[in-house]
């Protein structure tokens, strides 16, 4: 069935008797493959089966080498699978290449760092003749980058020891070991990385991101203070889009990482990105009281920084329908919520224009504010009001400031 003898189920499971005996009848090839290119070697080889391992390398005419129709020999699936006696006989022969790709571009060394059998892969690595860092032909990649992103400490280490492995090659994105092990929060490769001499935590990607943003964008707190800790890091490097890591932190709601930023000397809390978005901006567009608090309570954070179109951190508070921020920006003094932007448009307009009742109360409830400020257009709140039908702002407007229609 499927092209599957006698042989090739002995070798399977491992019988060496019965093995041996079929090997003695003439008819019997011991090459003979399934439909999927398998031979009862590379079966034996992927069950661990060393006494069967030996006996078929004993056969004249058998290829340690033969590969099924993935392109996969009998040292790839004993790689795979840990079976670390099977690999040891298989490359004490002189005739066993040990770095052959599949068709997956996976070397024996690739399976095994990516099912995370460290024994295999030191055995492997103990040969001048295998690739440490061979690149797969889809991502980029070399085993160090899986190794770090899943968080194998040891394979990293492993790794590391060679001299072949450079810790600070980049990928097909533009990305580190290091950034990947940021990513997914895994704090000791991370440690382990940052002690090698040619690993720099400011190296960004395709982005512009640095490990440290990575480790910020997805809140990984401990990650983040182990790379701030290195006197290498700049913690204000901004990405493509001119996003710093503490707008990042900010947009999240991550107070903790906020804090610890905020903390630094070398941190502008001011700092814009494309758009002229600050830190306090992301805050409010992340929804994020907490964080918009902790900025605000800091002397050096300007609530009144306008962006490319004039608007303040109130307008996008208030365009949002996010009355609690905004009630936080109201307490401040130095925020003055009849600040139009270059269209002309006020924080009450755009209130208005999208429908947010609690903001419109909330801003009407303010002795100076002018619900007549027009913009570019000569559209003011009210004739907003009225263009959009809204009798509940319209009223609302009428009675706070007695405006006649």
């Amino acid at each position: 069935m499927y092209g599957q003898t006698p042989l090739w189920w002995a070798a399977s499971g491992g019988h060496e008797e019965v093995v041996t005996i079929l090997l003695e009848q003439d008819e019997v090839n011991p090459n003979t493959a399934d439909e999927n290119g398998r031979t009862p070697l590379s079966r034996a080889a992927e069950n661990g089966h060393e006494g069967v391992v030996r006996i078929l390398l004993e056969q004249s005419g058998v290829d340690p080498n033969t590969a099924d129709r993935h392109g996969r020999t009998p040292l790839s699936w004993a790689a795979e699978n840990g079976h670390e006696g099977v690999v040891r006989i298989l490359l004490e022969r002189s005739d066993v290449y040990p770095d052959t790709e599949d068709v997956y571009s996976m070397t024996p060394l690739w399976w095994a760092v990516e099912r995370g059998k460290v024994g295999v892969m030191r055995i492997l690595l103990e040969r001048n003749d295998v690739n440490p860092a061979i690149i797969d032909d889809q991502w980029g990649w070399i085993p160090l980058f899986w190794a770090a992103e899943v968080g194998c400490e040891d394979i990293v280490r492993t790794l590391l020891e060679r001299s072949d492995v450079y810790p600070d090659i980049t990928d097909g994105e533009g990305r580190t070991a290091l950034s990947w092990a940021a990513e997914n929060g895994h704090e000791g490769v991370v440690r382990i990385l940052l002690e090698q001499d040619w690993v720099h935590p400011e190296t960004a990607d395709g982005q512009g991101r640095t490990p440290l943003m990575w480790a910020v964008q997805f809140g990984e707190e401990g990650v983040a203070k182990i790379i701030l800790e290195h006197d290498q890091t700049d913690p204000d490097t901004a990405d493509q889009d001119g996003r710093s890591p503490l707008s990042w932190a900010a947009e999240i709601g991550d107070e903790g990482v906020v804090r610890m930023l905020l903390a630094r000397e070398d941190v502008d809390p001011n700092m814009a990105s494309r758009g002229g978005l600050t830190p306090l901006a992301w805050a409010i567009k992340g929804r994020q009281e907490g964080v918009v608090r902790i900025l605000l309570g800091r002397n050096d954070v300007n609530p009144a920084i306008e962006d490319e179109c004039g608007r303040t951190p109130l307008f996008r508070a208030a365009q949002l329908g996010y009355e609690g921020i905004v009630r936080i920006l109201l307490e401040r003094d130095d925020v003055n919520p009849n600040t139009a932007d270059k269209q002309g448009r006020t924080p009450l307009w755009l209130a208005v224009r999208n429908g947010n009742v609690g903001v419109v109360k909330i801003l009407l409830e303010r002795s100076d504010i002018n619900p007549d400020t027009a913009d570019v257009h000569g559209q003011n709140p009210v004739s907003q009001a009225v263009m959009f039908r809204n009798e509940r702002f319209a009223k609302s407007l009428r009675e706070s400031r007695r405006i006649p229609f």
